[in-house]
């Protein structure tokens, strides 16, 4: 469950701060039950995705041993 999904992608806002609002709501429930993040993807994996992403956007692809 993410924040895009679970707190704000169905929701209507009428203002920043209903969406902010929002936010920190979602941020305080998931905080009362944290879980660790489990990665699904090689980190070579997502090297290569964020490389072609870069490409696609006519970005220089990320170098090996650069952050």
């Amino acid at each position: 469950m993410t924040l895009t999904t679970q707190g704000i992608r169905r929701g209507a806002f009428t203002s920043v701060s209903e969406l902010e609002c929002a936010v920190y709501d979602y941020i305080e429930h998931n905080n009362s039950a944290p879980q660790p993040f489990i990665w699904t993807k090689s980190a070579n994996e997502i090297i290569l995705k964020v490389s072609r992403n870069r490409n696609a956007l006519n970005m220089p692809s990320l170098a090996k041993g650069n952050e």
